[in-house]
């Protein structure tokens, strides 16, 4: 089994949206949670696409900042991008590198802020 089966099975785990790009901003994967998100430009049928066809303006120039920024040092991996207070979640973004450091695309995805009030390790 390829481990390539493992991390798309490990993205799929993600409850929020992952959305994962190429430098040249394609959509190489999304999951289930993004497609949901993304229902109303297509859901699945991103995959492939420019991310600029979804972006306003000033929105791509956000994105075009922190892909040079990527670019100018391996340590430059994550940015936080944008609060959503109505649903207590962050949006970052990621840089993906290879083995050697390079650069070889980005992702988007969302961490939530509220607290998980389960009992640990409840099997619910």
């Amino acid at each position: 089994m390829e481990l390539t089966e493992f991390f798309k099975s490990y993205i799929e785990t993600e409850e929020e949206p992952v959305t994962i790009c190429s430098t040249d901003y394609h959509i190489l994967y999304i999951n289930k949670a993004a497609a949901a998100e993304y229902e109303r430009f297509g859901g699945y049928n991103i995959i492939g696409k420019s991310l600029n066809t979804f972006l306003d303006l000033e929105a791509q120039s956000k994105i075009n900042m922190v892909v040079e920024w990527f670019k100018e040092s391996k340590e430059n991996n994550q940015v936080f991008a944008v609060r959503y207070n109505s649903s207590s979640t962050d949006t970052y973004i990621s840089a993906l590198r290879s083995n050697s450091g390079e650069l070889i695309g980005f992702c988007n995805k969302r961490r939530c802020r509220t607290p998980d009030e389960t009992e640990p390790y409840a099997l619910v």
